[in-house]
């Protein structure tokens, strides 16, 4: 253990820098080194740390509530692929003239999605109503 002025004029006589580490230990923890390296180098971390940062989007999928099976396969395939990225999926069943009387029909396509990617995913939104459609949003395991 240094005191500061012994620790400057240390710092002063190598031609570098005194660099408080951490202040809130007992006692304060400093090293001598060179200041405008050491903000490069902290920099160059945060750059790196925000590179690797996957942004998760939400990717939206209609469907109808009388669709197609080729359709359904299509549309499912989407979904794997943009789970497979890591991206949320927005499931939006939307219904139109008489299919609002029918709207076990939605919920019946939305539990046959839930339980064919339920390997991959977890409900995040239950399927809820928003005015003529049924929404549900799944994200990856």
């Amino acid at each position: 253990m240094l005191s500061t002025r012994d620790a400057i004029a240390r710092a002063y006589a190598v031609g570098l820098d005194l660099v408080e580490i951490s202040p809130n230990a007992e006692p304060p923890v400093a090293k001598i080194l060179d200041y405008g390296k050491f903000k490069f180098e902290q920099q160059k971390k945060r750059n790196e740390a925000r590179k690797r940062q996957k942004i998760v989007e939400i990717k939206e999928v209609k469907v109808r509530p009388n669709i197609d099976e080729n359709d359904y396969q299509v549309k499912l395939r989407a979904m794997k692929s943009f789970i497979g990225e890591g991206d949320k999926v927005k499931v939006t069943l939307r219904f139109r003239g008489r299919e609002m009387a029918h709207q076990e029909l939605g919920v019946k396509v939305l539990e046959r999605i839930r339980g064919d990617m339920e390997t991959d995913t977890k409900v995040e939104q239950m399927p809820k109503m928003e005015n003529r459609q049924m929404v549900m949003v799944l994200a990856p395991k």
